[in-house]
């Protein structure tokens, strides 16, 4: 992917500078359970992330209120760079396209970086969370050291492998600033025994919306050979039949809340061909 160094957002709060505060008893979550705590969460405003985390999840600061000096390495410093011009161009590009395909004014998202834990206006948040999107805040929150887990546990290398967490994330701000994810949340307190499901859809359609991105991305000629696959690597190397059978070796369908490795690939690819929020309508799909 083609991108400049030296970039700058008004909207990335660094806040690696911070620790989680969490007590060494805190239950470590699997992805399907700390996406049901986050869903809980978002719904009745209520930490349900602090009954089971075993910490108030508050950040620490130093003597004087200040919060301590950022220690980083430069691959991280060139990550931080890189994510923060992912950030402006996704914004940009979403500035444009909401008006015209959606009829909605777009609002920015902050993008948050942090270590180990922070609190969230969805509750206490943890590195084990994998990067999140918190609907109550409008903040995308990611610990830079899930994108050495990318590479490493789930094999998906590459900067738009990268790009396409935080243009996941942000699909998930669209959703909220349209009233899908209002929407969805309502249709899970009326039907919980659809909750996964409504939220697989929900997912998807993030997926989707990234792939939007991507198409504006491939028209502006900002991207390389061998990106697109790296995307749909990493979009296939999260779907909850093989995050499940790498910790378990068994896949259990009723228990899925991203969808398979297969319909997330999809569902990019999707919104990559066609560059249209219309086409991503994954509640409508059967």
């Amino acid at each position: 992917m083609r991108w400049s160094m030296g970039g700058d957002s008004s909207n990335v709060e660094d806040r690696r500078g911070s620790s989680g505060g969490f007590g060494g008893g805190g239950m470590r979550l699997g992805l399907g359970g700390t996406v049901v705590l986050l869903v809980l969460s978002a719904v009745f405003h209520k930490d349900f992330f602090a009954l089971v985390g075993g910490g108030d999840g508050s950040a620490a600061t130093q003597a004087d209120g200040s919060v301590a000096p950022v220690r980083a390495t430069p691959q991280e410093d060139s990550l931080v760079q890189f994510v923060t011009f992912v950030l402006n161009d996704d914004q940009t590009t979403w500035a444009k396209l909401l008006p015209d395909q959606a009829g909605v004014q777009y609002q920015a998202a902050h993008l948050v970086l942090f270590r180990d834990g922070i609190q969230t206006g969805c509750g206490t948040g943890q590195t084990a969370m994998g990067p999140f999107y918190c609907p109550l805040d409008h903040k995308v929150y990611i610990d830079l050291g899930f994108y050495d887990e990318l590479r490493r546990r789930f094999g998906a290398p590459g900067d738009f492998a990268q790009a396409y967490v935080i243009a996941h994330e942000l699909g998930h701000h669209v959703q909220t600033l349209v009233g899908i994810d209002q929407r969805m949340r309502r249709a899970q307190q009326a039907n919980p025994g659809q909750a996964n499901a409504l939220s697989v859809r929900l997912e998807l359609q993030a997926d989707c919306f990234a792939g939007v991105w991507g198409h504006s991305t491939q028209e502006r000629s900002i991207l390389e050979q061998g990106d697109v696959q790296e995307a749909l690597a990493a979009a296939s190397a999260v779907g909850d039949d093989r995050i499940q059978k790498q910790q378990s070796g068994r896949i259990n369908t009723d228990t899925f809340t991203h969808g398979s490795a297969e319909q997330r690939a999809t569902w990019f690819k999707r919104g990559f061909d066609s560059g249209k929020m219309a086409d991503c309508d994954t509640f409508a799909s059967r």
